[in-house]
């Protein structure tokens, strides 16, 4: 792509892995505008030669390729936001986790606007990857638009010309994935509880030997504690495509659920002073400490 000016919406864990990555030119995050939340993020951007924009338009004038990597009930909006300031042409990359009705809807505004929407359906997690995180590109643009991304260093594939492919399939692992992580969660804590962790991890061991269960766990419990949140943003937009699917997302609503109450804890500081990596069980020892009392229990 001639004259490839990259801005990034969302200045988050994302955001910022892609900035520096691929080397973007501007950012705008609603935290640019707070006064209470902007020093740090503003100073980050500064660091790395990231101009922090004003606002939506003031990105968009400047930027020929845009990212929105922002929370997954951010999606739509930002998508909104964008289209009347993007500039003839451009396109807009749609990292977020969203419903393949959702994704269909902000490409409707994109195209209408004069824009070239492309999704993008991220497969897992980003830090380990970085740029090269694995990535499906959906959307009649999104051919166009492979060789530039592979140029700058990224490594996405090819879904579908069809808007809504990549991201159902994104969002289908996403009940598994976030899933386990939930699962995980409630059945670590509650087998501590009971003084039986080590019996149960190892007949999952036993059953599932390709898989080191506690250092999973140690991370399943580290991530939900830092990202539940959007975790559970997420997990929302996936009952919305188990919805658009004519299904009762009875397992997405409650994985959301567990990620937002995980989330609440660390909000509330219960796990502040753990350090870095904790083991899980620093996790789970926290947890029981704060629970509250049981009718029944005989775990103390």
């Amino acid at each position: 792509m001639d004259n490839l000016r990259i801005g990034l919406i969302g200045y988050g864990e994302v955001g910022r892995i892609f900035s520096a990555g691929l080397k973007a030119t501007a950012a705008w995050d609603l935290k640019f505008a707070d006064p209470a939340q902007r020093e740090e993020p503003l100073a980050h951007a500064a660091a790395l030669g990231v101009e922090a924009c004003d606002g939506v338009a003031s990105l968009c004038a400047k930027s020929t390729l845009v990212i929105s990597a922002v929370t997954a009930s951010s999606a739509l909006a930002v998508a909104q936001a964008a289209a009347p300031h993007l500039r003839p042409g451009s396109y807009f990359l749609d990292l977020n986790s969203a419903s393949p009705g959702t994704k269909q809807r902000a490409a409707a505004l994109i195209d209408a606007a004069g824009g070239r929407y492309v999704e993008a359906g991220v497969m897992t997690s980003v830090p380990p990857y970085g740029i090269r995180v694995p990535m499906l590109l959906g959307g009649a643009y999104a051919a166009s638009l492979l060789p530039t991304l592979q140029a700058l260093g990224m490594a996405p594939q090819l879904a579908s010309e069809r808007v809504g492919v990549a991201s159902a399939t994104k969002v289908c692992r996403s009940i598994m994935i976030k899933g386990l992580e939930a699962l995980v969660l409630e059945s670590y804590t509650t087998a501590r509880a009971y003084g039986v962790e080590d019996a149960m991890i190892a007949t999952l061991q036993e059953t599932f030997p390709g898989i080191d269960w506690p250092a999973q766990g140690s991370y399943f419990f580290s991530r939900v504690a830092q990202h539940g949140k959007r975790r559970a943003e997420e997990m929302r937009e996936v009952a919305n495509t188990v919805c658009e699917a004519g299904f009762e997302p009875f397992m997405a609503s409650a994985i959301a659920e567990k990620h937002d109450w995980m989330a609440a804890q660390a909000r509330a500081g219960l796990f502040a002073d753990l350090g870095k990596s904790p083991p899980w069980q620093a996790y789970a020892d926290r947890l029981l400490a704060h629970r509250a009392p049981a009718a029944n229990d005989d775990t103390a």
